[in-house]
């Protein structure tokens, strides 16, 4: 699950750090803080997590209009593309035959696209149909050591693998099929990043809101400046395991670049809260499509800043699932802004491929190392890369 915490009515940062797999519950905990009276704040649940929506109020505002048009919408991409109604575009598609198309809508496609996008950059690491190896390993919101002592034979392994295949799902006008039985769409690792762009689409298109935060779950989207008149600024937190809301320690931030037309889309994926160490390997219920098995040796905290908060959800999950270098390799030569907080032992060596060290610690702020690509950094400079 994810956690944010932020206030717009003074100078700290946004705190926004992943908790667990992409499409669980998050928790967020609010700063204690009083808005000026041109900014309102709206909340709602959408999901199953919530939303936060700080704003500056236009001339002559209907809150109650802005509120309705938030929550219409948000109604509309849960009919679309939750798992959780039975009666969802996307549950529906889950239960057809092969090769029985489904009309979809423009939410559905887009999610889609955005999807097939980063599936094919990534080398298959982000997968929406990866759902039955999840359910195959048994990590569904925990993670326990007994699991990987009783592993999924591979016979097992290999029949789960079966269904993962995205190569299968065939979008054609306004329909998608599939070309194989029992291959299902889960679009958690995307919706919400996307249901944060569909929210500040409505602030600005709708209402030409042009200063605002908008969170679902962790995933951002900013504009213009705060109720300060000052950028919005997000801090990423230390992946500690084990720390709570009041414990948790900021060890970087990313400010919004100071063109007050700008806008910048963040989301942070991590594996710190759901991870076990066995064998002197630490593993993730982050599962790797393209192996069938758990990760081990990813970086902890992932946070990608991208063009939209859909593709940087999308990317920060794809990259969580890859061991920690050949995540950073793979996002230098996508030139994607991303941010790996990770242990100072692992910018050394690969450690999947070795024991964790006696000296080095998860619950030390000291001991977690912040690596940038060049776009990050060219991202934190307000520079282009």
């Amino acid at each position: 699950m994810k956690n944010t915490r932020y206030c717009s009515a003074s100078s700290k940062p946004i705190n926004a750090s992943l908790l667990g797999i992409a499409g669980l519950a998050s928790m967020v905990s609010l700063s204690a803080c009083q808005q000026t009276p041109d900014y309102n704040y709206l909340t709602g649940e959408t999901m199953g997590t919530s939303y936060h929506i700080s704003y500056q109020l236009p001339d002559n505002a209907d809150e109650a209009a802005i509120q309705a048009s938030i929550d219409e919408r948000l109604k509309q991409i849960n009919d679309s593309m939750s798992t959780y109604q039975s009666d969802s575009t996307i549950s529906k598609f889950n239960r057809l035959n092969k090769n029985t198309p489904i009309t979809i809508d423009a939410d559905f496609s887009r999610v889609l696209d955005v999807s097939k996008i980063v599936y094919e950059q990534s080398g298959g690491a982000f997968d929406p149909t990866v759902m039955p190896l999840v359910e195959t390993w048994g990590f569904g919101s925990t993670m326990t050591v007994e699991r990987l002592q009783s592993p999924p034979t591979a016979l097992e392994i290999a029949q789960a693998k079966a269904l993962v295949d995205f190569e299968s799902i065939i979008k054609k006008d306004q329909t998608v099929s599939k070309t194989k039985d029992g291959v299902e769409l889960d679009f958690s690792a995307v919706a919400k990043g996307y249901g944060v762009d569909v929210i500040a689409d409505v602030l600005r298109e709708d209402y030409q809101i042009r200063n605002y935060m908008v969170e679902i779950g962790g995933e951002i989207s900013t504009s213009g400046v705060n109720n300060l008149q000052q950028p919005w600024q997000i801090a990423i937190d230390a992946p500690i395991e084990g720390s709570t809301v009041s414990e948790r320690q900021t060890i970087s931030a990313i400010r919004q670049p100071k063109n007050t037309a700008s806008q910048m889309h963040l989301a942070t994926s991590g594996n710190y809260r759901n991870s076990v160490i066995f064998d002197s390997k630490r593993y993730s219920h982050t599962i790797d499509p393209t192996t069938g098995k758990p990760i081990a040796g990813g970086a902890p905290s992932v946070t990608v800043a991208a063009d939209s908060v859909a593709l940087a959800d999308a990317w920060a999950t794809a990259l969580t699932a890859m061991p920690y270098h050949k995540a950073l390799d793979v996002a230098k030569a996508q030139n994607l802004a991303a941010m790996f907080v990770v242990l100072a032992d692992d910018i050394k060596t690969d450690r999947s491929e070795s024991n964790v060290s006696d000296n080095v610690s998860d619950d030390n702020i000291d001991d977690w190392q912040v690596v940038q690509t060049p776009a990050m950094q060219a991202l934190r400079a307000d520079k282009k890369p």
